[in-house]
């Protein structure tokens, strides 16, 4: 194929996952979609492999496409489909490592035959169980489990599933619409790439991802051969209220005769008995991501860019959790993969790091009934610490890295539920001192306008550990979470008083290189 026809096409298929994104975020009714941009959509070809992919979206949602795509071509061969079919997932070690994210694939005919499809993952408002949180003991009281189904077939909605879905989440109506959503994005998305391959005389996808996909994986591969061999080692402690320390050593070994890197967590901690651990295919996405920022950002992110990175963590441990154990809360962990490997890739290419980060966002979920008996519960709205700082520029304040979403905005969460916000500011200082500066926490103080009592789920980090400066730099300061001013250190949901108020105070990011 011609180079400049390539680029055409590529441009043209970031472009519909892009428009579809943006679709998304309209037509959702999940704040934490629409305002923060929780999500992904991607193309993907016939064999379920990851051609391209929107700009916005977490990174765990992104990345953990690859396994999906491998989950629905094996559950439902391409031959075996028909125009009007939607595959539905939450599995936790198929797709995004936890019920929350429900993610939706639409195949895309085009003559006859299945040539892609369309992928679409968000966050949804509830998924029935224990909620957003840390206290369920086992995989099972956490919600709802989709295994790859049929929600469509042949246009035709599986009402049985529909029912079981509903029946079991506390705002059916919001999820429901949500899912919507995802089907409509995927059908639009279907539309826009057979009107590409129309316009262009393609009669499929597959050469032309088999095109991108091979390029984009030798691109890595020489990037990786002109790095010094060898193993590095980095590592991470942070804290979790309720959990012992946790640890993430990697040990990163770049193999540049292969064009490879492995990055081996072996050392990491064992599985936690709370709702904190992570599934293999979610520290392979953010380890994926990690390397393509620090390495590799001008590759496009695909299956082929992240062949060459490999992981190794062993079954039973944090990073690779082993069925039945609990996994809700499994991003407060998962986000701080690139801490460890960052760290180890300092000792090669330090211009492109970060100091370590605030790690994963605090995310909170309520759930109650407002004064007119009507139940709420709000989607995960998350607050951010400091974002580590790099070798020539200050990090962000109060930005969430490297999950790459938005706090939802209070006045919206304030217009869905009875909830007041007393305070939020920048805490000024909260990061660490260097030649770059940390970015900043920032506090957090709200209440529930009820004569009710109310169930809130928090999670949060770095309460006790800071987040290490580099090359001389100071930390950044720890965390606070406090209920009616008392330090919380139990991970369970709480049954919260009509007058009760939360304080949150998130860590700041570590400084980088020395002060002058």
């Amino acid at each position: 194929m011609d180079s400049v026809l390539i680029r055409v096409l590529w441009n043209n298929l970031v472009s519909i996952a892009n428009e579809q994104a943006r679709a998304l975020r309209r037509t959702t009714f999940s704040p934490v979609v629409r305002e923060a941009g929780d999500l992904a959509v991607a193309v993907l070809d016939r064999r379920g492999r990851l051609i391209a992919n929107a700009v916005t979206g977490a990174p765990g949602h992104i990345n953990t496409m690859r396994t999906a795509g491998v989950a629905f071509t094996e559950a439902f061969p391409a031959d075996t489909l028909r125009p009007g079919d939607h595959l539905i997932t939450n599995d936790p070690w198929l797709a995004s490592s936890h019920f929350f994210d429900i993610t939706i694939f639409s195949p895309i005919f085009y003559q006859g035959n299945v040539v892609g499809f369309i992928g679409s993952c968000i966050h949804h408002t509830d998924v029935g169980g224990y909620g957003m949180g840390a206290g369920a003991r086992d995989i099972h009281e956490e919600g709802l489990w989709i295994p790859p189904l049929k929600l469509y077939d042949g246009d035709v909605p599986d009402k049985a599933l529909h029912a079981i879905i509903k029946r079991n989440t506390r705002e059916p109506e919001h999820v429901i619409g949500d899912i919507a959503a995802q089907v409509s994005c995927g059908r639009i998305g279907s539309e826009r790439i057979v009107s590409l391959m129309e316009r262009y005389g393609l009669s499929d996808l597959q050469r032309l991802s088999d095109v991108i996909i091979a390029r984009s994986e030798e691109a890595t591969r020489e990037r990786i051969r002109q790095l010094p061999a060898g193993t590095y080692h980095g590592e991470t402690r942070f804290d979790i209220p309720g959990s012992d320390e946790i640890i993430l050593r990697a040990a990163v070994t770049i193999d540049n005769v292969k064009g490879e890197i492995i990055s081996d967590f072996t050392e990491s901690s064992d599985a936690s008995p709370l709702g904190i651990n992570v599934c293999l295919n979610y520290t392979i996405a953010y380890n994926a991501f990690t390397m393509h920022c620090c390495l590799t950002p001008e590759i496009p992110n695909n299956n082929g860019s992240m062949e060459p990175f490999k992981v190794i963590a062993p079954e039973g441990s944090i990073l690779n959790a082993r069925y039945p154990s609990p996994v809700s809360a499994r991003h407060v962990v998962g986000m701080h993969v690139p801490m460890p490997l960052m760290k180890a890739l300092y000792q090669v290419t330090p211009e492109t790091v970060l100091a370590e980060s605030a790690g994963g966002l605090w995310s909170v979920q309520i759930f109650g009934r407002d004064q007119s008996e009507r139940p709420f519960a709000s989607s995960m709205f998350n607050f951010s610490g400091g974002m580590g700082a790099r070798a020539n520029k200050n990090g962000l304040s109060a930005t969430c890295y490297p999950a790459g979403i938005s706090a939802v905005p209070m006045e919206v969460l304030e217009a869905e539920m009875p909830i007041v916000f007393d305070r939020k500011e920048l805490i000024r200082g909260t990061g660490g001192d260097g030649q770059y500066r940390g970015g900043d926490g920032q506090v957090v103080e709200f209440h529930l306008e009820t004569d009710k009592s109310w169930m809130l789920n928090a999670i949060v980090s770095r309460t006790a550990h800071h987040s290490d400066g580099l090359g001389g730099a100071e930390a950044g300061a720890p965390g606070k979470f406090e209920i009616n001013g008392k330090t919380v250190t139990d991970p369970r949901k709480f049954v919260m008083a009509p007058e009760d108020r939360v304080l949150l105070v998130t860590p700041g990011g570590g400084g980088f290189g020395q002060s002058k």
